[in-house]
């Protein structure tokens, strides 16, 4: 009777065990390095929402994710901080509908917290001799960086020599924008241009912000898509839906992010 019982026990546990694992989901998500904090912290909300999943993140530069894609690495879902990545893994095909802005942000210029070089202001970007830390070439915030110089360059006040010594200033370009934020809070550089998201509360006591006037700014507009091939189309969809949803966003906004317009939210999907 005893081991009888003691089988029973021993069934019971293997079918549970069993249950578990078959129940257990993995999601991968390739997200912009920007994307960090905010999409961990959405990340375990979704875990806890979602019993037996877990959310699995590969943060790094937009077009560093996009080539990696179109190179067939495994994906789920796919958040870009700008369009032309993710047209990028379209062309690839590697993303299944359409895409969905879901977030928003801003450039701004960070300075050590002791500031050496006495950066007050963009102007003081073109000073002989400043270190400036840039994004490579192909990362979205470099795209951005680049579009606020051209529009100082067509001012009176800055123009083209002055973007000349701003260029001229880059002794480093960072493969994605955290790398960026970390040499200036590490004084390795005497400025950088960063999102306003990259001022996380573990660095606000590092850098100095230097805001970037509206006329020269570009609001970057970050989209998010399931990708061609997901393990699970449907847990996919749901998290690209619980990044759009009230708690998704607030969390965003939490982390320094626009939240993104209404119609795109709420949008159908195509």
């Amino acid at each position: 009777m005893v081991r009888r019982l003691l089988f029973i026990f021993m069934l019971l546990i293997v079918t549970a065990a069993r249950a578990q694992a078959q129940d257990s989901r993995t999601l991968t998500v390739f997200a912009a390095a920007s994307l960090t904090d905010a999409f961990e912290e959405i990340g375990a909300a979704f875990e806890e929402s979602h019993p037996g999943v877990e959310v699995i993140f590969n943060f790094g530069s937009s077009s560093t994710l996009a080539a990696q894609l179109s190179e067939g690495a495994p994906a789920d879902v796919f958040a870009s901080a700008n369009a032309r990545q993710m047209q990028a893994a379209q062309d690839a095909g590697r993303i299944s509908g359409q895409p969905r802005t879901f977030a928003r942000n801003r450039l701004v210029v960070i300075v050590p917290v002791d500031n050496p070089a006495q950066v007050q202001s963009l102007a003081d970007l073109a000073q002989p001799g400043l270190k400036l830390v840039v994004a490579g070439p192909d990362v979205p915030v470099r795209e951005y960086t680049n579009a606020m110089l051209e529009r100082l360059a067509l001012e009176p006040g800055y123009g083209e020599a002055y973007r000349a010594a701003v260029l001229a200033n880059i002794v480093s370009e960072e493969e994605n924008v955290r790398q960026v934020a970390a040499k200036v809070a590490l004084g390795e550089a005497d400025a950088g241009v960063v999102y306003i998201s990259d001022v996380t509360p573990d660095l606000q006591a590092e850098v100095l912000t230097i805001p970037v006037p509206d006329a020269y700014n570009t609001i970057a507009a970050y989209p998010i898509a399931v990708t061609d091939n997901p393990a699970d189309a449907a847990l996919a969809q749901a998290f690209v839906d619980y990044v759009l949803s009230a708690a998704g966003q607030d969390i965003l906004v939490k982390w320094n992010f626009v939240a993104a317009p209404r119609s795109s939210c709420h949008s159908g999907r195509r």
